[in-house]
């Protein structure tokens, strides 16, 4: 079991476009692990209507709060515990001292904590902690998401899976700007609560986002209907009034989700991304971009859905089993290509994107979660680049039908293999574009 955790999400500031970053690479993980069995359980639960609402336009399930009744005893423990905690000491409340915040309950020693159990990967800075009621509610929550997880998934899963052996791994995704904030609740939990789990803590720790060309910060939200304005205007610009027909709502919504996501999560977490709000060449068929990914999905769609008609009208017979199908017909070097770089490694490509390996000494990790945005851009180029040059359905002459069956049998595969892919990253499959 995997416990992903986005402390983006417990802000109350409105949401940026740096805090997209963590959150869709959460996200965008806990789907490559559940396609790989394992248990994942993210955190923290959202409590707002607005940010749910608005997660739901980016197609992002992330569970929501029920008011759980097991948060306040576990707060009332860990408060027991900080009680007894050596490194924990009663704030000052002199007429010399600074004022502080009325939900402070205690300070904590972090840094002397940090050299007794010779720790390291923790920033240097850190050194005390007011410790207050927020901060223990967010650990009672990391708590009891680890307690569920250990409950529901009893046996334990290959070892090898997680860092350091574990059969359970708490994981914080955070942007660069949370990390300091992070390392100091992780050297907290530690603190409170000494038991195993709490040292398998690790930090999967994004570059920033840098906006150019801001009038003035732009809200996550106003990102989102900007990149959807410039996908509508582009889609009208190729497609037309076609475009302004309201079928096109749910297909514009997709490819504006497509645009954020590839934009957010093609490029390694650790590196920087840079948005410019005012180019609009994430909304075009640029080979980089989501909709360029979204387009091949939708060819393929058209390809079959052209086909099938055909075969009712009498043109074409349906399509024998694979069994029977003489595939010394694929002679194309871009269906080989098709066939090796693709059907054949995407099992592999899956699995290794969802890979959490051990760090070599501290405790950030990294992760190739930009490994199935890449796998289906360069796919998308290969396939556009076949698609082109290859005339699948052809004329309708018994002596042609061998090969025409081969290739529908494997761009058949790639379809599915395009649809599975997509599914990692929420992104439902386009039949028109």
């Amino acid at each position: 079991c995997v416990v992903l955790h986005c402390p983006a999400l417990r802000g109350t500031a409105a949401l940026r476009p740096r805090h997209l970053r963590p959150l869709l690479l959460a996200d965008h993980l806990a789907q490559l692990l559940r396609a790989q069995g394992v248990s994942v359980r993210l955190v923290p639960a959202l409590a707002e209507e607005g940010s749910q609402q608005f997660l739901r336009q980016l197609r992002v399930n992330w569970p929501s709060s029920s008011g759980g009744s097991a948060l306040p005893d576990a707060v009332s423990a860990l408060k027991r515990a900080l009680g007894r905690s050596p490194c924990a000491a009663a704030c000052e409340w002199g007429s010399g001292t600074a004022v502080l915040p009325e939900d402070v309950i205690c300070k904590v020693h972090l840094k002397s904590f940090m050299e007794q159990q010779g720790l390291v990967g923790y920033d240097p800075n850190l050194d005390v902690l007011l410790v207050t009621e927020g901060k223990l509610q967010s650990l009672a929550e990391l708590q009891q998401a680890v307690l569920q997880c250990t409950v529901s998934n009893p046996a334990a899963l290959p070892a090898s899976r997680f860092p350091d052996g574990s059969c359970c791994s708490i994981v914080h995704v955070v942007s660069c700007e949370e990390e300091f904030q992070q390392q100091q609740l992780d050297l907290l939990w530690r603190i409170l609560d000494p038991g195993a789990y709490t040292a398998l803590q690790k930090h999967l720790v994004c570059g920033p986002v840098k906006v150019t060309n801001p009038s003035s910060p732009i809200g996550a939200d106003q990102y989102f209907q900007l990149r959807k304005r410039q996908m509508y205007e582009a889609s009208v610009m190729k497609y037309g009034e076609l475009a302004q027909d309201e079928a096109w709502t749910e297909v514009i919504d997709t490819l504006t989700v497509a645009a954020i996501r590839f934009e957010m999560l093609s490029t390694a977490h650790r590196s920087q991304i840079t948005l410019d709000l005012e180019d609009s060449s994430i909304s075009t068929k640029g080979t980089k971009s989501g909709a360029f990914v979204m387009y091949n999905c939708a060819r393929l769609a058209t390809l079959f859905d052209t086909y099938q008609r055909a075969v009712e009208r009498g043109t074409y017979p349906p399509l024998p089993p694979a069994s029977e199908l003489n595939f010394s017909c694929l002679r194309e070097e871009g269906e080989w290509l098709l066939l090796f770089n693709y059907l054949l490694p995407f099992p592999e490509v899956l699995q290794q994107a969802a890979q959490l390996p051990t760090p070599t000494k501290g405790i950030r990790i990294t992760a190739n979660t930009e490994t199935v945005c890449k796998f289906l851009i360069q796919l998308s180029m290969d396939f556009s680049s076949y698609y082109n040059r290859v005339h699948v359905l052809g004329e309708p002459f018994p002596h042609l039908f061998d090969q025409m069956f081969a290739r529908l049998q494997l761009l058949g595969a790639v379809r599915d293999m395009f649809h599975s892919a997509l599914a990692t990253l929420h992104l439902p499959p386009l039949s028109q574009i």
